[in-house]
């Protein structure tokens, strides 16, 4: 543009002094004179203006407007929401995610007290006020502590991370990087961890996969856990609390086990990388062990849709043999008492059948899930619609479940997956399953599985992942 101004400006000279020169006579020379001055200053202006304009443009290209926090994608969702998907995709930098820490056994969002320390010292943040805590003694807030007549209290470590010492998690007394900030409520103090997404994520793997699986496994639950967090954090799970996401497995483990070399380099070689489908970052499901099939969004009563399309059953297979084939989980089988079953569908769908005389599937989903059961007994019948509905109804304490090595575990409150066979003997029903988990995304030892006959990271995803790329 710039360019294209400056050759047109010495054409409009050229034609004005054409223009004059026909007239002649020295009236016409003085009034020659005139213009050209006249259009002298009116080119000055121009050019002035112009100089102007392209500074402007310049600075305003080369100004970055992405905020360091927030929602991921903002920016480019405005774009698309005109009509088109934008040719440049938001990058995605480190944001800070807010963790909500819950309690001991993860039951409560409340804490009666908070004991916090660092070996080199902390910073608290009160309202405007900042408070040094030098010493070597932990340091434990209550509710009513005068601190909190300032406002929230924001705690940070010297040098290092802060030790959390009153709770305990999985490795012990957990400790965090980022800021502890607490909030006072009624019930009691409310924590929440702040910190870069990649220091969370760190936390996290190692939580959700054991640190000796292969590399590139490891790598495959790096890149679903960044991509989960950035789904999560375009909304705060609690909003009250400004928090984003809790600690536990109602969105991804964090903080219960111990950081380790493995699952750190796993998250720092995949930095910054994403599933996205179809331009989007999207949620990446995961969960234990498949029985050779996933199933899709059906089976928690989503239909299928252009948002959910990366979320199809497959075959974790090779062609020839599931991967998973040779694991403790891949089958597994329970025969439960009549009356045990029959009380326990009672309990847990809140309607008395009395004594059961049939449990049927009575409608499947992709892979085989069971999407509905009808159970029906002396007193009434009852229909469980949904994998964890379904599981549920059909869980509990009061049987045992053998697994294809041969080791037998007590029964828990799910079954071990909606992928099975019900049929009723004299005496029990017999329940044969496969797979461990809700069977929709990603299987972690199906991935570890493939990585260990050479698939990378990437050839992982995108088997469990339908028509998505890695970015």
């Amino acid at each position: 543009m710039g360019e294209f101004i400056f050759f047109c400006i010495p054409v409009y000279f050229t034609d004005a002094v054409i223009n004059i020169e026909k007239t002649g006579g020295q009236e016409v020379h003085n009034v020659r004179h005139r213009r050209k001055e006249k259009y002298l200053y009116y080119g000055l202006a121009i050019l002035v203006t112009l100089f102007i304009i392209v500074g402007l443009v310049s600075a305003l290209k080369g100004t970055d407007i992405r905020k360091g926090t927030g929602t991921p994608g903002k920016e480019k969702k405005s774009e698309e929401s005109k009509g088109g998907r934008s040719e440049e995709k938001t990058a995605i930098d480190n944001p800070n995610i807010r963790v909500l820490i819950m309690d001991n056994g993860y039951s409560n969002i409340v804490h009666p007290a908070v004991t916090v320390s660092s070996d080199k010292g902390m910073t608290l943040t009160c309202g405007e006020e900042k408070e040094d805590w030098d010493k070597p003694d932990s340091l434990t807030i209550a509710p009513d502590d005068a601190r909190f007549q300032k406002g929230t209290i924001r705690i940070q470590a010297k040098e290092g991370k802060v030790t959390l010492s009153s709770i305990k998690r999985g490795y012990g007394t957990p400790s965090y990087s980022g800021v502890i900030e607490l909030r006072t409520t009624a019930e009691g103090i409310v924590i929440i961890n702040e910190l870069p997404v990649e220091t969370y994520l760190c936390g996290v793997v190692p939580s959700e996969m054991p640190a000796s699986y292969e590399l590139e496994a490891l790598k495959v639950q790096a890149v679903c856990a960044r991509s989960y967090a950035y789904r999560q954090m375009a909304d705060y799970g609690y909003p009250e609390y400004e928090a984003h996401v809790n600690d536990s497995t109602d969105y991804q483990v964090y903080g219960n086990s111990k950081e380790q070399e493995s699952t750190s380099k796993a998250v720092a070689e995949t930095a910054g990388q994403v599933v996205r489908y179809q331009g989007e970052v999207v949620t990446t499901y995961y969960y234990s062990t498949s029985c050779g099939k996933t199933t899709s969004m059906e089976a928690w009563g989503t239909a299928p849709n252009d948002s959910n399309g990366y979320l199809q059953s497959v075959k974790v297979s090779d062609g020839k043999a599931d991967y998973e084939k040779g694991l403790p989980w891949y089958r597994w089988e329970a025969s439960v008492p009549i009356q045990t079953l029959s009380d326990l569908v009672g309990l847990n769908t809140g309607t008395d059948v009395g004594t059961l005389s049939s449990v049927e599937v009575t409608k499947k989903g992709p892979g085989d899930v069971a999407l509905q059961i009808k159970a029906t007994g002396s007193s009434g019948s009852v229909t469980v619609e949904t994998e964890n509905k379904i599981r549920r109804a059909l869980g509990g304490k009061g049987y045992q479940i053998t697994k294809q090595d041969g080791t037998v575990i007590d029964s828990s409150a799910l079954l071990p997956s909606a992928f099975f066979t019900i049929e009723k003997t004299s005496d029990a029903f017999v329940i044969k399953g496969g797979g461990y988990g809700h069977g929709i995304g990603m299987s972690q030892n199906g991935a570890n599985e493939m990585a260990k006959q050479g698939k990378d990271y990437k050839e992982i995803l995108t088997l469990f992942f339908h028509d998505v790329t890695i970015e």
